[in-house]
């Protein structure tokens, strides 16, 4: 017999960079709000002190940030006639666990998307034409638009104390900046932060191509930074161990530093650690949402009331809930109905290394996490698709987080894989390389989709989240495409060797090889609720007292890291709840 709790205003799932977003915005609005998150409470001190924190073994190996597959996994398949089986192993992504979520290991490259990401159907279809697009894409429009997002966009990288260099103020093209970026309202908080070699040559090389390189917008704080809600950064001392890790020098963004000493000091914010949310409560109805059941450190089973349910897990398991929790009808490809589960959608990413003779002293073992430089020429509407062959575009950057032994040491082609030669080219590699990286849109297909596993459970009795995924031809040809301008860039540096491991036709997608954790879709916001799961407002079109943020609302993925935009929707969600909803509960758009 489950333990019912005290009604709450609102409750929140996770406790990543949404969920402390809406619970500052919720809480500032007067309501009580409830944040249960299924991992540990973490903070800068003493969870990522040093020096235990700059430990590549339990941070890269043992996985001490992530969450445990042995509880909580997904399986994965290529396609709807293949068995899909457990992910058992972090690789091709990597969801987080505990308070700050993902948030606390992501790298901190910190972008807004493109304006015309946006409108990316109708922009593909006037452009080229609706036969241009593939007859098994799924591609849509945003139901927002930048204008809409640019104040969130604004407002999310301040949170971040962003350090960058704006190209577009105000309509006008700023030197230095992207120049194809959506205009800004202001410059960044912060200037960008110090380039290492193999970026000051990216600039070079990218320059001497034509194109027009720009620093990474970076949430790792290149001064010391006092963000709108008070909190302290300091400037990143260059450790290299962002990715995988939590900061600390307080100098990467996240919910951890940027905005839970807010919440923890707030009488109605209550945060219950170890909280397993196993389903979304809804009455007879099946159009209501009275709440959350979930189970507890101590294995209980408890009944949490709440007039209002917010979403905030990593978005795998933000369609998860909605699937376990009869929220919206399931999407089945066959008959091309439903939409939960629909427009799953993942990031094109490829690499290009560099080797050089010793005399260039790269020194990969310093880093920041998302400090570089990138350009967008073939990215958005500078990119001719009817040239290249394929619908997105994509970015070719130069960025060095930082690399150990144990995180893996390139070596140039032809090296074995064992014994002193091996052991001679580590040596000769490892402080005279660097790498270029492509990360390219990756569009969305009717047979790509999230579902239950019929076979499998998790530790708590609900069917596993079935992943199918593959990639498509558009996929490969975009590979192919962006790593040869990014290996005939980097031929102007004139390196000893070079590789690059642009997809080949036919290859399948591998999900024990780490790629990005930039997983999208599943339960995407549009205008059409046979074809969406959300409206425009990130609410449920089926269950209007659920509100579901994350990636998941991507009806596919562009070309740049999700974060900012994730944070920029959630803010657009808040304010709607906040100066809508409460005022008149119920659906925000008419069906």
């Amino acid at each position: 017999m489950a333990e019912t709790k005290k009604k709450v205003d609102a409750v929140i799932v996770g406790m990543g960079w949404t969920g402390a977003i809406m619970a500052k915005e919720l809480t500032d609005a007067g309501l009580h709000v409830l944040v249960l998150e299924r991992g540990a409470d973490r903070d800068t001190q003493p969870d990522f002190a040093y020096p235990r924190v700059v430990d590549e073994l339990e941070g890269s190996v043992h996985r001490r940030f992530l969450q445990s597959l042995a509880q909580e996994t997904v399986t994965v398949r290529h396609s709807v006639n293949d068995t899909a089986v457990p992910y058992r192993q972090m690789g091709s992504f990597k969801p987080g666990a505990g308070v700050g979520g993902a948030g606390s290991h992501w790298s901190g490259a910190h972008f807004r998307a493109l304006p015309e990401d946006f409108n990316l159907r109708s922009s593909v279809e006037q452009r080229y034409g609706k036969k241009f697009i593939p007859d098994d894409m799924t591609i849509e429009d945003f139901p927002v638009t930048y204008e809409e997002l640019e104040p969130h966009f604004d407002h999310f990288e301040k949170v971040c104390g962003t350090s960058g260099k704006a190209g577009v103020i105000n309509g006008k093209v700023v030197e230095g900046g992207n120049p194809f970026e959506g205009s800004r309202s202001g410059e960044f908080p912060l200037p960008a932060n110090p380039d290492y070699l193999g970026s000051e040559w990216f600039y070079k090389a990218a320059k001497e191509m034509g194109y027009h390189p720009y620093p990474i917008p970076a949430a790792n704080a290149s001064r010391p930074y006092v963000n709108p809600y008070n909190c302290q950064m300091g400037p990143c001392n260059f450790c290299g161990f962002c990715s995988d890790y939590g900061c600390l020098n307080y100098s990467k963004a996240s919910p951890n530093a940027c905005i839970m000493p807010v919440l923890r000091q707030r009488g109605h914010f209550e945060l219950r650690t170890h909280a397993q949310v196993l389903k979304v409560n809804l009455d007879d109805s099946k159009t209501k949402a009275t709440g959350v059941t979930y189970m507890d450190a101590q294995g209980r089973e408890i009944e949490q009331p709440a007039d209002l349910v917010v979403l905030c897990a990593f978005m795998l398991y933000n369609v998860h809930l909605m699937l376990v929790s009869g929220i919206g009808t399931p999407y089945d490809p066959i008959s091309n109905t439903g939409t939960i589960g629909r427009n799953y959608s993942y990031q094109n990413l490829n690499r290009v290394n560099l080797f050089f003779d010793q005399s260039v002293q790269a020194n990969a073992f310093i880093g920041i996490g998302a400090g570089g430089a990138l350009f967008d020429d073939l990215n958005g509407k500078q990119l001719d698709n009817a040239a290249a062959g394929f619908v997105g575009g994509g970015v070719i950057w130069a960025r060095q987080p930082g690399s150990g032994p144990v995180r893996g040491i390139a070596t140039p082609p032809g090296t074995p894989g064992w014994g002193s030669n091996w052991k001679k080219a580590i040596k000769e590699s490892f402080r005279h390389s660097f790498y270029y990286e492509v990360q390219g849109a990756c569009m969305s297909y009717r047979d790509s989709y999230l579902s239950l596993d019929p076979t499998y459970k998790d530790a708590f009795g609900r069917p596993l989240l079935r992943m199918t995924f593959d990639w498509h031809d558009n996929e490969v040809r975009a590979s192919q495409f962006l790593v040869s301008k990014a290996v005939e860039m980097s031929k102007v540096l004139n390196p000893k060797a070079m590789s690059s491991d642009a997809k080949k036709p036919g290859g399948h997608y591998n999900v024990t090889q780490y790629q990005s954790t930039h997983v999208c879709g599943g339960a995407i916001m549009g205008t059409n609720p046979k074809t969406s799961a959300l409206n425009r407002y990130l609410q449920s079109w089926d269950v209007p007292n659920v509100f579901v943020p994350g990636a998941n609302a991507f009806p596919q993925n562009n070309g740049y890291n999700p974060t900012g935009m994730v944070g920029a929707l959630t803010y657009w969600a808040a304010k709607a709840i906040r100066e809508q909803y409460l005022k008149n509960p119920g659906p925000l758009v008419q069906a």
